[in-house]
């Protein structure tokens, strides 16, 4: 990246990540939501994990019951895991 960021900027960026399932599921009010898309306009780093999340549910929303289920045991537990929490810097 370059420039400098904005004091608090990792901090933002931190909540956002938080916040990411329920942006994709329209869940948020209208001023978190404003908020948010704020902060993607000004953020190429949000923006790209943005897209990432919106590719992993597009492709985990094709996986069948029983593909998940024949999944190697670590790696079905992995990508759970990545799922459930997501990742800080």
């Amino acid at each position: 990246m370059t420039g400098e960021r904005p004091a608090g900027a990792d901090d933002r960026c931190i909540e956002l990540v938080e916040l990411l399932t329920a942006y994709l599921d329209d869940s948020l009010d209208a001023q978190t939501r404003r908020r948010f898309d704020e902060h993607l306009e000004g953020c190429p780093g949000c923006r790209a994990a943005l897209a990432q999340w919106r590719t992993v549910a597009g492709l985990a929303g094709r996986l069948t019951a029983a593909e998940v289920a024949g999944l190697d045991p670590y790696v079905r537990e992995r990508l759970l895991a990545t799922l459930r929490a997501p990742r800080r810097r």
